[in-house]
């Protein structure tokens, strides 16, 4: 496959693995980091700092767990954003690209998509780019959003009315349809008709049950048998097999009708299945109706005028992703959270989140819009969703590495901590909860164990740390072979390989000293 090149390539493409990990602290603007019901604060993040190192803190915790990730970094147009730099050179501009989304690549679920907003600076060169990391074989589509009214006065040669949003699967093979609610207004236009099933299935619409498809299926040829002894044949073949059709003959499924002397079978399309559910729609390529004036005035009726934040994207085209994307609980990521729209929308949907931003406006902009969103404000979608307000997030900053700069293990990460980026190195899969034990879980056939700042009870950080034959006694029992992490071990090695242990010393084993 054909690939991008540009100049700092190279550099870009070692960028993310040379990010080093981070810890994320409670921010010092909001007492324990925490804003809204601390129970529900656990599932929702709000990071302040580069979004590159938050992504690689990030990792350990939520690789493999995000279903939808929706973006909106700087187009690159030259223009003076306020908030961000929007001026960077080509070059710059793609070798900033590369490494997030090779990270972002990484937190996605199997069946998980990526939503970038762009416009026609960048979109053919990050398509590539895009190609090249998640594959060309799980591209989804482009999205074309109308963004404005119309006008365009001041345009020097087209009224430009659109961006683009490029869509990319994880893995084409598990990714799910995509729908979205029905449209009210084509209900009422449609789904004009009832009868006796009005009660369960809702009103419905008319239908053909012959096709012109050029698919030819002689099974699907046959004749309809009507209650006077007529028989209709189609003209080509119908849509269902004989038995579905017969079946919905008897249940008053079907609609027969004559038009100049013509016999013409129907059925009923009802606005719900069986089940009770309402048919969905399927997402349009072009999406209308959401426009940056939108996002304008909602920034507008936040942050008032003077604080305004430069062409926010509306609630309702990220309301219209994540319906399209996404069920309620999934977790949603957006690494330039910007005036954190995506966040709200998410919250506001029932979703969980994470959002990162640098820079001061995470505190002037993101804390206080999502703090109204939990006080239940009613702009955006709030209304045509019933939005009363409710939940609760966490204020995070990017603290310590994990390793100091001679490599050595940072004396100030936590157990957990270490526990986390350990059990994320070897499995490639977040750790779901705490640990209270040494133990940290068992992965295909084996169980990972830390020893680290007295895990065992003994307080003092530098004890319980060596593997010996008294300590081994002393760890949660486990069947299979064990992969123990301490900094030193006073078994010998033929020992180890007869009673199944792989030792690991900290932090030689962990990409910290070399040894």
């Amino acid at each position: 496959m054909p690939t991008l090149t540009w100049t700092g390539k190279e550099d870009a493409l070692k960028a993310a693995s040379q990010v080093p990990f981070r810890l994320l602290e409670p921010h010092s603007a909001v007492e324990g980091g925490i804003v809204g019901d601390s129970k529900d604060a656990r599932d929702n993040l709000l990071i302040q700092g580069d979004n590159l190192e938050a992504l690689k803190a990030l990792l350990p915790y939520y690789a493999g767990r995000v279903k939808c990730i929706y973006i909106d970094p700087p187009y690159n147009t030259g223009s003076a954003f306020e908030h961000y730099d929007d001026n960077l050179e080509h070059s710059t501009w793609l070798s900033m690209m590369y490494p997030r989304l090779e990270l972002l690549r990484e937190f996605l679920t199997e069946d998980g998509s990526i939503w970038i907003s762009v416009d026609d600076c960048e979109a053919h060169y990050l398509k590539a780019l895009l190609d090249e990391v998640f594959g060309r074989s799980n591209f989804l589509s482009t999205f074309i959003w109308k963004k404005s009214y119309g006008g365009g006065s001041k345009s020097k040669w087209f009224v430009g009315l659109h961006e683009f949003i490029l869509c990319y699967s994880k893995n084409l093979s598990t990714f799910p349809d995509m729908w979205l609610p029905p449209d009210p207004e084509a209900v009422k236009k449609y789904y004009k008709y009832t009868d006796e099933k009005v009660a369960t299935r809702g009103p419905y619409r008319i239908q053909p049950l012959a096709t012109t498809s050029m698919d030819d299926r002689p099974n699907l040829r046959y004749p309809i048998m009507l209650p006077d002894g007529r028989e209709v044949w189609p003209e080509k073949q119908w849509q269902w097999s004989r038995e579905r059709a017969l079946a919905a003959l008897a249940n008053n499924d079907l609609v027969i009708s004559e038009k100049r002397g013509k016999i013409i079978v129907s059925y009923k399309q009802y606005l719900r299945d069986e089940e009770g559910e309402e048919r969905r729609r399927k997402p349009m390529t072009i999406i209308d109706g959401f426009y940056t004036q939108h996002g304008t005035y909602e920034g507008m009726d936040l942050f008032g005028l003077e604080d305004k934040f430069a062409f926010p994207k509306p609630e309702g085209l990220i309301n219209y992703i994540l319906e399209a994307a996404t069920k309620p609980g999934d977790i949603i990521l957006d690494s330039f959270l910007g005036s954190g729209t995506t966040a709200a929308v998410a919250h506001k949907m029932g979703r969980r989140w994470i959002g990162v931003e640098m820079g001061e406006h995470a505190f002037t902009h993101c804390l206080p819009r999502l703090t109204k969103v939990i006080e239940g404000e009613q702009g955006g979608i709030s209304e045509a969703i019933g939005w009363k307000g409710g939940g609760g997030f966490r204020f995070v900053q990017l603290g310590e590495t994990v390793f100091q700069p001679d490599g050595s293990l940072n004396p100030k990460v936590s157990f957990n901590a270490l526990a986390a980026h350990i059990w994320w190195r070897e499995t490639g899969t977040p750790m779901s909860t705490a640990t209270t034990t040494p133990l940290l879980g068992t992965h295909d056939g084996k169980a990972y164990y830390l020893l680290y700042n007295g895990i065992l009870g003994d307080k003092r950080p530098e004890a319980g740390n060596v593997l010996t034959p008294s300590l081994l006694s002393q760890l949660p029992k486990s069947d299979g072979q064990k992969v123990i992490f301490a900094e030193a071990c006073m078994i010998p090695a033929r020992n180890l390989e007869r009673l199944g242990i792989i030792f690991k010393q900290v932090p030689y084993d962990l990409g910290g000293l070399h040894a």
